[in-house]
């Protein structure tokens, strides 16, 4: 039997509940890894080619740029220019020209952005086909797992009761107001349906339209998306959209308690808001 004391103390801390499966913490950490090459490798292969077009044509010879990083020689010495929609900035020592003064270089992302940090495309393609590879097998497990153990229809799908209770819940996202219950939010729903169902599998697409030999195999997706070219933007916006949403994560999970959120990814386990009455009683 469990003192009184035991048990007050158990409510005034609230209660262990098992809210993520070992699916969901190894596939979570598999991304993270996966991502975060995928991420700094894939700036090392625009490096290439610091320009981003819409439409089927790219080069010199078609206004079709949406985004350029590039050099200027001045009689100063290099300087970096980002152009994005038509507006140009000077972007020296960040995008276009980076590096120390004495040794400045002309690449679009700096080299501490990028694997490898040397000028190495061929490694970069290496490093970026083997962990998007990695990444599509992990989402495809996670997919599968979630749809079998009900995970996606649980607790990911948002109900008309979540969906009434939005508003209520951005506002108590705005005053850091968080509630521990064991389930996710709508808020959480709704990010993680975008992520999981929208941006996930449009940044495997995109990078799938890239390849040669996708294209000769599914040429569907140029039609897709509008030629390859037009993909890459598409994959390039995709990934600052998640880099934007991984940034959000980071934050609201420090906001809202890191060790229980991390041990809730790591274990499983996540401790819940005291009971109501029981901060009353102590």
């Amino acid at each position: 039997m469990v003192p009184p004391q035991a048990r007050d103390d158990a409510d005034s801390a609230g209660s262990l509940v098992y809210r993520q499966s070992i699916w969901t913490r190894v596939t979570h950490w598999i991304w993270v890894i996966a991502l975060f090459f995928l991420l700094l490798s894939g700036f090392q292969i625009f490096n290439a080619h610091s320009t981003l077009y819409v439409g089927q044509q790219s080069g010199f010879a078609f206004d079709n740029d949406v985004l350029r990083m590039s050099a200027v020689r001045t009689p100063d010495g290099l300087v970096g220019r980002t152009a994005f929609m038509g507006h140009e900035f000077g972007t020296t020592g960040v995008f276009g020209v980076s590096g120390p003064m004495d040794d400045r270089q002309i690449r679009g992302f700096p080299s501490t952005l990028t694997i490898p940090s040397y000028r190495d495309l061929a490694t970069g393609r290496v490093v970026h086909f083997f962990f998007g590879w990695v990444f599509v097998v992990t989402l495809f497990v996670w997919f599968l797992a979630s749809a079998l153990n009900g995970h996606l229809r649980r607790d990911l799908v948002p109900t008309g009761r979540d969906l009434a209770d939005l508003p209520k819940d951005v506002a108590d996202h705005a005053r850091f107001r968080f509630h521990h219950t064991g389930r996710y939010n709508v808020l959480q729903k709704l990010s993680y349906c975008v992520v999981f169902f929208l941006l996930f599998p449009t940044i495997v697409l995109t990078g799938l339209t890239m390849s040669p030999g996708m294209d000769a195999a599914w040429p569907w997706l140029l039609d897709l998306f509008g030629g390859r070219q037009t993909a890459r933007t598409i994959h390039f916006l995709v990934m600052a959209l998640l880099v934007l949403f991984f940034i959000a994560h980071i934050f609201m999970v420090v906001a809202a308690g890191p060790i229980n959120e991390l041990r809730s990814m790591i274990t499983g386990w996540y401790r819940t808001d005291p009971k109501k009455g029981a901060d009353a009683s102590q």
